[in-house]
């Protein structure tokens, strides 16, 4: 009988690489557009170069990577006509997913929000701009997670993969702004979850994605209007 260690080795190296290029894609360590040269990855983290052709292969899955003619991987970008079909489909998805979560939602999940919330106020506050994104992620994934339909959970939760860098743009405009809103929604989220107000819910995600929707909008329009290319 083979061993098979060898193979669990290989597969936990990958998801190793993996995380690390993923972290690196959405904190915008590795922009749009950079091109995933397989060998000198795996020389950069001291691994073959099996473990980095797995790892490639799944951001491609994920949709955070694409072969290019000439290039091979590369991570891949959106343009601004993409965005705003992922923001159209993640306003449709996202308002279900509310409305089913505030049903479903029980004290220790409304808690759980809360304390995400706190802990996202808190790194705004700081300007840890990344830190409030993830926990403002952890608040919604409780919430639609509450909704008992795991697949609409992972398909909205592969959006936010996809745009993510242009969240972090949007945010990090936005932050800037004395009056933003952006961080005004979740409180107002976790108080229709207390009253269990699905109606307040679904109103309260589709306002937050509009805004965010027009925000980065303006954002790549103004980088389009001075002559840049805001999504390779």
């Amino acid at each position: 009988m083979n061993d098979p260690t060898p193979r669990v080795q290989a597969s936990l190296l990958a998801d190793q690489v993996y995380t690390a290029l993923h972290q690196s894609i959405t904190n915008g360590a590795l922009p749009a557009g950079t091109r995933l040269r397989v060998r000198d990855l795996a020389a950069d983290m001291g691994t073959s170069v099996m473990p980095v052709r797995e790892a490639i292969r799944r951001l491609e899955e994920n949709g955070l990577a694409v072969r290019e003619p000439h290039k091979g991987a590369v991570v891949k970008g959106l343009t601004l006509r993409e965005l705003v079909h992922v923001y159209d489909v993640r306003l449709l998805l996202e308002t279900e997913a509310a409305r089913r979560g505030i049903e479903g939602l029980d004290a220790e999940g409304v808690n759980k929000m809360a304390k995400e919330c706190e802990a996202m106020r808190t790194a705004a506050a700081e300007g840890r701009i990344l830190d409030a994104l993830d926990h403002d992620e952890a608040l919604l994934t409780t919430l639609y997670t509450a909704g008992g339909n795991p697949v609409l959970t992972d398909t909205i939760r592969n959006l936010w993969h996809q745009c993510r860098a242009y969240k972090v743009l949007g945010a990090t405009a936005a932050d800037r702004e004395p009056d933003s809103s952006l961080w005004s929604y979740q409180p107002q989220l976790i108080e229709a979850a207390r009253w269990s107000n699905p109606k307040t819910a679904a109103h309260l995600t589709r306002r937050s994605l509009n805004s965010a929707r027009s925000r980065i909008q303006t954002l790549l329009d103004q980088e389009a209007a001075a002559g840049a290319d805001p999504a390779p």
